[in-house]
């Protein structure tokens, strides 16, 4: 699996670097150290997967992420963040993320991450997904999103992304467990996602939430 590392800093490139290479399977095949650099690497070569920092000189990580799967449709996006980075986010959903990770995560979840998103997924570190949980300030005024998710079902996923269990939410409305299962299943049916952090990528790229 062919990787390209696009960071304005390169001690932590080779830091990541050296840990990737650690990985059977996986091979760093280029690096970056801005939009401008990234963009004209794949237009010659082909890669599997770009770790991809947001705040960079030349092009940006957005717009970066825009014109990498407009040349690469294939290119499978994991966003290298910071805490701060945040009102960033639905930007990069929208650009073709398919990944998020803090710059300090460690190896397993770096692992975990790739595996995911290379079978389709979308992936939140559970670090990050917590700080964003943390940094939410209020549910926008939604518009009905295309999924056709009902008024109880918005609820619902909302109360998810705050982190909270089924068991909490079933407490929280006053309906059972298993009804918030049913739910729960119909959201991700609907939604077309796997998991909690598919279900925070769509909330934020349907602007169910405000960081």
């Amino acid at each position: 699996m062919e990787i390209i590392l696009v960071d304005d800093h390169t001690l932590f490139r080779n830091g990541l670097k050296m840990l990737l290479d650690t990985l059977p399977g996986y091979e760093v095949t280029g690096e970056a150290s801005n939009g401008k650099e990234f963009l004209e690497l794949i237009a010659k070569n082909d890669y599997d997967i770009v770790f991809l920092d947001i705040e960079m000189p030349e092009i940006n990580g957005i717009e970066a992420a825009k014109k990498a799967i407009e040349l690469k449709p294939e290119l499978k996006i994991i966003t290298l963040s910071m805490y701060g980075d945040e009102e960033y986010y639905d930007q990069m959903v929208d650009a073709g993320a398919r990944g998020f990770l803090l710059k300090n995560t460690n190896l397993q979840e770096v692992k975990t991450a790739i595996d995911t998103v290379m079978n389709g997924g979308n992936y939140f570190s559970q670090e990050l997904m917590q700080s964003l949980l943390r940094n939410y300030k209020t549910f926008k005024e939604h518009k009905e999103p295309e999924s056709e998710l009902s008024d109880r079902e918005i609820e619902i996923l909302l109360l998810i992304c705050s982190g909270l269990s089924n068991q909490e939410i079933g407490e929280q409305l006053f309906i059972s467990k298993r009804t918030v299962e049913k739910h729960r299943a119909n959201i991700l049916s609907k939604t077309n996602c796997k998991n909690t952090a598919g279900l925070v990528m769509y909330a934020i790229k349907n602007q169910l939430i405000e960081m």
